[in-house]
């Protein structure tokens, strides 16, 4: 059994080694080493990169990815959680989820600049509020922290939607008809039995959600035309224009160190409420 435990297991680990611990060896190896002239990496080793990083003005940029990351798991939890109970109590079940998961068909470059049409000056939104003479000017609807927050909630919302449905689907009505025959009012049900049920879910969905929205760099550069600055596109400039690798690998180290420590948190508060 032990030989067939370690045949089984073999290619698993070939994979994790190959395509997850030597890159990020290399990654801690380039963090280490100094910018070369025209780009890579050369010697001396040196620890400069993480000294950058501390700086005042990626600080900044670091809060700014975690605050906006935060905004949209909030607005994905708070859309996706009624749309998933509703789901999870539809006799259309599988036709409200091939609908949720719908936009996955598209290509996610092409939705963005689907967003960047509509919310442009000249795009939709502006031409018939115009139109309906609501306003006189175009409103500044792209290009802005909003559009930013817009384009994730929209990208990320199925992530929330899926878990808060596999955890709602299998509560028992039966809690919800006791809580109606005690006299509680659909929302105190809601509130006092379907939420605190459906925590499992909410953590899933909020780390589905938070992470992805916290690396993002094509959202923010599409439709924050470079006025929201996030650390993903911190860390794609790094490597494309600046060519500065080991500052790069430094940023990409700690943002994987900072998700890290928030996910085992979250994880551990969780084990002690199911304790």
């Amino acid at each position: 059994m032990s030989r067939l435990r370690v045949a089984f297991l073999s290619p698993a680990a070939i994979v994790t080694i190959a395509l997850f611990a030597i890159p990020i060896g290399i990654i801690c190896a380039y963090s280490l080493l100094s910018r070369g002239a025209y780009g890579g990496v050369i010697l001396p080793w040196t620890i400069e990169s993480y000294r950058r990083v501390f700086d005042p003005l990626y600080a900044e940029i670091l809060w700014r990815s975690f605050v906006l990351a935060a905004i949209s798991t909030s607005l994905c939890l708070i859309l996706g959680f009624p749309l998933a109970l509703y789901i999870a109590r539809s006799k259309r079940r599988t036709l409200l989820l091939n609908l949720v998961m719908l936009p996955f068909w598209t290509s996610f470059l092409i939705r963005t600049y689907a967003w960047m049409f509509l919310l442009r000056d000249t795009g939709l939104i502006n031409t018939i509020l115009q139109s309906l003479h609501l306003i006189r000017q175009p409103l500044p609807l792209l290009f802005n922290d909003g559009a930013v927050v817009l384009g994730l909630v929209y990208g990320y919302l199925p992530f929330m939607v899926l878990p808060l449905y596999a955890t709602l689907e299998k509560l028992d009505p039966a809690l919800l008809d006791a809580a109606r025959d005690l006299g509680a009012t659909p929302w105190v049900a809601t509130w006092k039995i379907i939420v605190p049920l459906s925590r499992s879910g909410m953590l899933a969905g909020s780390l589905l959600v938070f992470i992805p929205c916290l690396g993002a760099y094509l959202t923010p550069d599409l439709l924050g035309g470079g006025k929201t600055v996030m650390i993903g596109n911190l860390v794609q400039n790094q490597f494309t224009t600046a060519r500065d690798w080991p500052f790069g690998s430094a940023v990409s180290l700690l943002l994987m160190a900072l998700v890290l420590i928030i996910l085992l948190r979250m994880l551990s508060r969780q084990s002690e409420q199911l304790l």
